[in-house]
């Protein structure tokens, strides 16, 4: 079956970086933000923390978003869902900073725009635990806009995470695409590539490879972008 839809992860993909020194950055951030509201630093990181793990384990039952707030109330009670306007605003004042330690690399936009000019979908896979406005920050980062793309993941509009198989289901249904038509590109050998077992083509990029747990990446294709845009021109 030929390919139709190409999906990209984003963090460490098409935008590059060191995703311990994002994290770290992250965190500084949102917690000088958050610390004048009462909130102790240690704390609320440890709370983010966990509740990305909740989102991690969700089983679909409530949206990612859900999962995280509702683990968020577990800690704080009430009161944090009453000061959700002040991480509203870190997302949408503050976050942007954060674009300073990461990359940039101009085949990330060029590689999507020639993949839409040849007709093909392009959906962005990126693991959703973040705000649609963080999500739009880092695709702008990337030199792309949130328009390039059919749908992009996020806390919203999600109800599981990767490396769960039914997030790349999730995905499947939303497109209403085969997996057998879709090539997955990541950098994460264990959230990206297990949607081969779906049936879906797939490309490990390697530019920030992330493979935690020491897999033989010479079974999957992989490369830099000039790699990629050579396995991209015969499908």
């Amino acid at each position: 079956m030929p390919i139709t839809t190409i999906l990209f992860d984003l963090d460490g993909t098409l935008l590059p970086m060191d995703q311990d020194v994002f994290v770290k950055d992250y965190f500084s951030r949102i917690a000088a933000k958050l610390a004048p509201q009462g909130y102790d630093p240690k704390k609320l990181i440890d709370t983010i923390w966990r509740g990305t793990a909740a989102m991690v384990k969700n089983d679909g039952t409530k949206t990612n978003e859900e999962a995280f707030w509702e683990y968020a109330v577990t800690v704080y009670g009430d009161r944090i869902v009453q000061d959700k306007r002040f991480f509203d605003e870190f997302y949408e004042e503050e976050f942007d900073k954060i674009k300073a330690v990461c990359g940039y690399h101009p085949a990330a936009a060029q590689i999507v725009n020639g993949l839409k000019e040849q007709g093909y979908r392009v959906a962005l896979a990126t693991n959703p635990i973040f705000p649609a406005r963080a999500t739009q920050w880092r695709i702008q980062w990337a030199g792309l806009t949130p328009e390039d793309f059919e749908l992009y993941t996020t806390y919203e509009n999600s109800r599981y995470c990767k490396p769960n198989l039914d997030y790349y289901r999730d995905i499947l249904t939303q497109l209403n695409v085969k997996a057998e038509e879709c090539l997955m590109v990541g950098n994460d050998v264990v959230e990206d590539m297990i949607a081969e077992e779906l049936g879906m083509k797939v490309f490990l990029l390697t530019d920030c490879l992330i493979n935690k747990t020491g897999e033989d990446i010479d079974q999957y294709p992989h490369g830099g972008f000039d790699a990629l845009e050579e396995f991209l021109s015969i499908l």
